[in-house]
């Protein structure tokens, strides 16, 4: 009788791989038969799966973006305001290993995607779930301190546009220089940012508020 092969689990085992290796050993250094053998596969294995290592470079970015956003699901779950934004973060910056291999591997994707279009469109739909979730979050906080933001209607894209910058450049700089960006010195430069962004909200709703007993 002929072996059933799964190959929707092969598929996921081999961009399992695929970034694995790019993390490890770089894009450059990640060839087809490297990718194959991390899979337990051989080398001809992938052609049926992936024609190419670029295709295959799309998929494990998806692959790695889906695992981001699953743990962010679990991390928000039950949180508002500040602390379901400030623990979505924390699932974007690389804060232990795992989170520093896929940096390593969103940092490949992007030197790909500066020549081409189509993976620069992929990597935009990816970032703009990401802009909507945090912008939700700082929505949220607004209402709980029942005093919202007078730049809300201009403000949130400049805040969002602040906290995407900090969580993505940390990927490059975490992995460039980790001595400099160590996952505790990550997350206190959030919180400062986030001190700066949600406080002048909280300084605001004082102010109205003595305003309003005097």
């Amino acid at each position: 009788m002929p072996k059933i092969v799964d190959h929707d689990q092969r598929r996921l085992e081999l961009v399992d791989a695929t970034w694995r290796v790019i993390a490890e050993r770089g894009l450059d250094a990640a060839t087809m038969r490297d990718i194959a053998a991390e899979a337990g596969f051989a080398n001809g294995a992938l052609k049926p799966y992936f024609a190419s290592k670029d295709r295959l470079l799309d998929f494990a970015f998806e692959h790695v973006f889906a695992q981001t956003n699953r743990r962010m699901e679990s991390a928000t779950a039950g949180l508002s305001g500040r602390a379901a934004l400030r623990a979505y973060c924390h699932e974007i910056l690389p804060l232990d290993e795992d989170r520093l291999a896929e940096a390593r591997v969103a940092i490949a994707f992007w030197q790909k995607a500066l020549r081409d279009p189509a993976k620069a469109a992929l990597h935009e739909r990816s970032m703009e779930l990401w802009r909507a979730s945090m912008a939700g979050f700082l929505r949220d906080e607004e209402h709980e301190q029942a005093s919202p933001d007078e730049h809300a209607a201009e403000g949130p894209d400049v805040r969002v546009g602040a906290i995407m910058d900090l969580v993505l450049g940390a990927q490059i700089t975490a992995t460039l220089s980790p001595a400099h960006h160590s996952p505790g010195q990550l997350v206190e430069q959030l919180d400062c940012l986030l001190d700066g962004i949600l406080g002048d909200a909280r300084t605001q709703a004082r102010t109205e508020s003595a305003a309003g007993a005097a």
